[in-house]
């Protein structure tokens, strides 16, 4: 069976967990959290929200003041300097309160993907094996960039708006109650559309955002399998595959545009009607003197204030909606449960001294894998033994038990070798030593210690580990090498380079071990790749040696050279590799046969060709299977 971390059906791909359309939405509690992170700065601009909306609310009563001295003939004195000075100081106030508005909701964004990043980059293995990696790459850049709305167009711009609202009523309620009576009626029609609008809001806004993740997961699959893809020819078929999910995407962006393009207007609406009630109404009471012309324009001016912080509300108020769908997607993620250290009802057992009591045993272990994790793989290896298993397998693949009571020791300063036929097992021995996963039954044990009683992190720093797949990080060699073992100097990292017959690869760039390898190693070859990945791993020359088929894509040279540099390093340490031809098992300590998930023979090469007739099948095909 293939590397349980390298093989996920769920990645960039359609087999993997899809975000549901009814899936949870945030409150807006959720979202407070962020917002009180910034609590000191929100404070000020709430003070600064206010102080423009003083400024503000003022001007209006000093033009019903100048116009009240031009009727009368008197002379304006400082009035016009002082709306002026207003004027400049509103502008002034509202252009720091933006600037600091801009900051804070950068910022917003910046604490929401810190917490999605620490998150993601913890959950256990069996979520990456189940959600597309484009899906959660689009979580944390398209689905956190809607809180940034929520603080630059919304709630502290709303909050000022809010005073100003008020403010403006109570003065328009002042200067004539009738006038107001009537804008109030208008406006009540334009609040009580946009509520009912804003619900339907927020959920076509997060089945927008899940279209965006599918989108993503597609591009990412492509781009990530692009050599397969052209060399099959599929180009054009990816392409269309592609624009499907980019045409979800704006279908759903057209639907929260239609809904948008009712709620915006509604404010310019609003207004003009207002406008024009005013202007009728008031007109007609000034004509029979019940208010004054000043008074008036007073009103009008109001009005444009009250109307204005209205549409900041509706603004706001679909801000905070598409940020809530957004943010339901966020805290899905942020809501699963990190990778345990440990099984707590172990907990009080003592931690084995990894030094000296390295032994790795195996006691009676099954393992299925959790329900939709590797379903492709595990149906791939399904087809791929079905006619020939003395097993009665399950119809559904996602249930199909691995192992079957898996017993066997891997003795400190020893050779284990896992060989058999695709499907058997052997990559999941190996993720069960990691804990990617733990056993449905039985116990994986260390130094006579039930793993899940040690911390995950304590136990991978004593354990290398080189995936069948060799996988090589984006960036430099260098990079690549201190992944393991940070601490390491360069000379160390020449020095592990020249053991696994690297130098070349230095020594063809100028740059040596600050050359780029590229993305997925993309600038290396197969071989190279596998090689680095194993000197990354001696480097750190931990207590335990994992080695999934590490030699696969090595020539008869290399393989030699490997093989001696992981015998010196190998000294006195587990080691246990996968074996994929018969030199690398012939002079192992111990050999461990597995067919089907179960154990069908322990012993060396000599004693197992005579034992067990799946060996000596195998040892005839010199082991590629």
């Amino acid at each position: 069976m293939s590397s349980t971390t390298s093989a996920r059906p769920g990645r960039g791909s359609r087999g993997g967990r899809a975000a549901k359309d009814d899936g949870p939405r945030a409150k807006f509690s959720q979202l407070l959290p962020y917002l009180l992170e910034h609590k000191k700065v929100l404070g000020v601009v709430i003070v600064l929200s206010l102080l423009a909306a003083g400024a503000s609310l003022a001007q209006p009563l000093l033009v019903q003041e100048v116009v009240k001295k031009v009727q009368e003939g008197d002379a304006l004195g400082n009035l016009v300097w002082v709306l002026v000075a207003l004027v400049v100081l509103s502008a002034l106030l509202n252009g720091f309160q933006h600037y600091l508005l801009q900051r804070t909701g950068t910022s917003v964004v910046l604490s929401a993907r810190r917490q999605l990043v620490q998150r993601i980059l913890r959950l256990p293995i069996s979520e990456f094996d189940t959600r597309r990696t484009g899906d959660l790459v689009s979580r944390v850049g398209s689905d956190t960039t809607l809180l940034y709305a929520v603080i630059t167009q919304g709630l502290v711009d709303a909050l000022g708006g809010a005073v100003l609202f008020v403010g403006a009523l109570i003065a328009m309620l002042i200067i004539d109650p009738v006038l107001l009576g009537l804008t109030v009626a208008v406006i009540a029609v334009s609040i009580v559309t946009v509520v009912l609008l804003s619900g339907r809001i927020r959920v076509v806004s997060r089945k927008q955002q899940e279209k965006v993740g599918d989108l993503a997961a597609s591009v990412e699959r492509a781009i990530s399998a692009i050599r397969t893809v052209r060399a099959s020819n599929a180009t054009e078929r990816e392409i269309v595959k592609i624009e499907e999910d980019a045409k979800g995407a704006w279908a759903m962006g057209i639907q929260v545009a239609k809904i948008s393009a009712l709620v915006v207007p509604i404010a310019g609406i609003a207004l003009q009607v207002s406008l024009l009630v005013v202007l009728g109404v008031g007109g007609f009471r000034v004509a029979s003197g019940a208010i004054e012309i000043a008074s008036l324009v007073a009103f009008i001016l109001f009005l444009f204030m009250m109307i204005m912080p209205l549409g900041q509300a509706f603004g706001a108020l679909n801000s905070v909606n598409q940020a809530l769908g957004a943010l339901g997607r966020i805290q899905e993620i942020i809501a699963l449960p990190n990778e345990n250290t440990f099984d707590p009802t172990l907990a009080d057992a003592a931690a084995p001294d990894i030094a000296t009591d390295a032994a790795i045993t195996f006691e009676n272990v099954e393992f299925s894998y959790p329900e939709g994790a590797k379903k492709d793989e595990i149906a791939k290896a399904v087809a791929e033994v079905v006619s020939t298993s003395p097993v009665a397998l399950p119809a559904e693949p996602h249930d199909l038990t691995v192992l079957h009571g898996v017993s066997f020791s891997a003795e400190r300063g020893k050779r284990t070798a896992l060989v058999g036929p695709s499907g058997a097992g052997k990559s999941t021995i190996l993720a069960l030593i990691e804990r990617f996963y733990d056993p449905s039954a039985g116990a994986v044990r260390l130094g006579g210690i039930d793993v899940r009683a040690i911390d995950r992190e304590t136990l991978r720093s004593q354990i290398g580990y080189v995936e069948q797949d060799a996988p090589v990080l984006a960036g430099t060699i260098r990079e690549n090498l201190l992944l393991g073992a940070p601490e390491a100097t360069d000379e160390q990292c020449i020095e592990v380079l020249r053991s696994v017959n690297l130098m070349e690869v230095l020594e063809r760039n100028e740059l040596g071990l600050g050359a780029a390898v590229g993305e997925d190693g993309v600038m290396l070859s197969g071989g190279e790749r596998q090689r680095l990945a194993i000197a990354r791993t001696l480097l750190a020359a931990p207590p335990i040696l994992l080695l999934d088929e590490s030699t696969s894509s090595l020539d008869g040279l290399n393989e030699q050279m490997l093989r001696e540099a992981i015998d010196a390093v190998a000294e006195n340490r587990t080691l246990i590799v996968i074996a994929h031809r018969l030199s690398t098992v012939v002079d192992s300590d111990q050999i461990v046969v597995l067919d089907h998930g179960r154990v069908v023979g322990v012993g060396t090469h000599s004693e197992l060709v005579v034992s067990t007739p799946l060996y000596k099948e195998l040892a005839k095909h010199q082991l590629l299977v």
